[in-house]
């Protein structure tokens, strides 16, 4: 266990076992004691640093949304043209299905909890938000809004249908979505 009267990484590897420890059994297997043995801290640094349960799910939840938004970022902040982007976003699609299973866990199991409690459906809301504005660099608001939809849906279709679309497919499908409509006459 970490020794001494300062700990200055303790909080952070409190979010970072809450995180693990989601990934491996689940919201309903959190608990103080699983999180501090993970983290090797104390138990008593647990309410030092959270004030229960809710605030450190919600914090830790919140580094993840932000670690998520920030591989948004990376990935489109590059892309120059409306070509560029879209193959940014077609990376995007196969990195986070291909990626860590952890990350793909971690997502379903907020949203889960932000389908039952407003204060995760929140964080949610703002982590999509804050995804669309990095779109909307790109993409008008629709279209940015559907192409979030899109990243969501075919990351959650590749990584768990036996026989995920390929980067071809995925990449017929931005397009689509990308390309604008004309209206018929």
């Amino acid at each position: 266990m970490a020794t001494g009267r300062t700990d200055p990484q303790r909080r952070e590897r409190i979010l970072a076992a809450t995180l693990d420890l989601i990934a491996d059994e689940g919201v309903a297997g959190v608990s103080h004691r699983k999180i501090a043995v993970r983290a090797d801290v104390p138990l008593g640094s647990m309410t030092y640093h959270f004030t229960g349960i809710d605030d450190l799910l919600r914090e830790a939840f919140t580094q993840f949304a932000d670690h998520i938004v920030a591989v948004f970022d990376r990935r489109l902040g590059r892309a120059g043209s409306l070509e560029e982007a879209r193959e940014a976003i077609t990376d995007l699609i196969h990195t986070l299905s291909e990626g860590p299973r952890r990350d793909l866990i971690l997502t379903q199991e907020l949203y889960t909890l932000a389908a039952r409690r407003p204060e995760y459906q929140r964080l949610c809301q703002v982590w999509m938000q804050r995804s669309r504005r990095i779109l909307e660099r790109h993409f008008d608001a629709v279209t940015a809004r559907q192409v979030d939809a899109l990243i969501e849906g075919l990351t959650l279709h590749r990584a768990l249908d036996d026989t995920p679309p390929d980067r071809e497919s995925t990449r017929l499908a931005v397009a689509r979505i990308t390309t604008a409509i004309q209206p018929s006459r």
